[in-house]
């Protein structure tokens, strides 16, 4: 008797528990941990099959266009190829890959614009209507963009954010991404000053992306980089009145130069309280390319102008603007504290307050 030990073809019955997986969206790996083979995924991907192949190696388990996650998980599948996880064997039970998540897309993280718009920018695109999606991966990772998966090689990755369950590129790193692909004065200025009024993050944190990735080279960055350094500034500047308001501390003067009488200009405060001789300086400095040594050299006025009126007697407190951000009311406590510890020292030297 002539038995046919040839394999039977796979049934795609078993194949229906897949869809509950991955958001409905698996690799070519992951398929293959289930025991589905390269000929049944074609078979699958047939025309008018119920799959379908949206970057190599990443498929799509139902017919019809993916969501906007959809999109944003097959670009991770596709940058991230990271080595399956299987829980077996156990017999009768097919292997399980990894869920989707930080650990199953390795080093990849989506940036740019589709970035931003995760992190809740109104001035960026929606998901639904990006023809690329932007995403973040080693330089030694040896795969190229295809399809709507753009991606940009880094040697420094920075910690992504979780958003979803989405790897996101930080505020900062995803505008320099996103300013990389953009030509249109108008909308970089947007996406820098959204990200400040909005408090995404720091200016500072800003020009340095922009510094690292040579962008501050182009003028319409320039000119934004400009007018986001004067809205940091004055929102610097908000933070600093509404810690005085909110945490009762004396009302100071404010924004005044302060001069010895008849003496040289000793230098430009943001508030200062004469009776108590406390000042304090915000600190907006954001680093330029090719301007370190100005920096510096800005920095060495700051602290020279420190040393002078603390030799005069006067408390400086200095205060970033990401410290305002961050811990307003701890703030408000060093500034206090100063106030408090006025009439422990001995009386400063008298000087003019002038408006600046």
């Amino acid at each position: 008797m002539n038995h046919d030990t040839t394999p039977a073809p796979l049934s795609p019955r078993p194949l229906r528990h897949l869809i509950e997986n991955q958001r409905r969206l698996m690799s070519a790996a992951q398929l293959k941990a289930h025991g589905v083979g390269a000929a049944a995924v074609q078979e699958q991907c047939r025309a008018g099959g119920p799959w379908q192949q949206l970057l190599p190696g990443v498929y799509l388990l139902h017919p019809g266009p993916p969501t906007s996650e959809e999109r944003l998980h097959a670009v991770l599948l596709y940058a991230g190829r990271a080595p399956e996880r299987r829980r077996g064997p156990v017999e009768g039970v097919p292997a399980q890959p990894t869920a989707p998540g930080a650990a199953a897309y390795a080093d990849a993280m989506v940036t740019g614009l589709a970035a931003l718009t995760l992190h809740g920018f109104a001035s960026t695109p929606p998901l639904t209507s990006l023809d690329h999606v932007d995403v973040l991966v080693p330089r030694t990772r040896r795969l190229r963009s295809s399809g709507f998966a753009r991606l940009i090689r880094s040697t420094g990755l920075p910690t992504p954010v979780q958003v979803t369950g989405v790897p996101v590129a930080p505020v900062p790193r995803a505008i320099a991404d996103a300013v990389a692909q953009l030509s249109d004065a108008g909308a970089v200025r947007r996406l820098l000053t959204e990200a400040v009024r909005g408090g995404h993050c720091e200016p500072a944190a800003v020009v340095r992306e922009l510094t690292q990735a040579r962008l501050l080279t182009r003028p319409h960055v320039v000119d934004a980089v400009d007018s986001l350094l004067a809205e940091g500034r004055t929102i610097a500047e908000d933070r600093l009145y509404a810690m005085v308001r909110e945490h009762a501390l004396p009302d100071p003067v404010w924004n005044v130069d302060l001069r010895l009488p008849g003496g040289p200009h000793l230098g430009g405060v943001d508030a200062f309280w004469p009776d108590h001789s406390v000042a304090v300086e915000l600190d907006t400095r954001a680093p330029r390319p090719g301007l370190r040594q100005d920096d510096d050299a800005l920095w060495s006025e700051y602290a020279r102008k420190r040393d002078h009126l603390e030799r005069l007697g006067i408390t400086v407190v200095h205060i970033t603007p990401k410290k305002l951000r961050e811990s307003l009311e701890q703030q408000a406590a060093v500034v206090r504290t100063a106030l408090m510890a006025a009439g422990d020292r001995d009386p400063a030297a008298y000087v003019v307050v002038l408006p600046r």
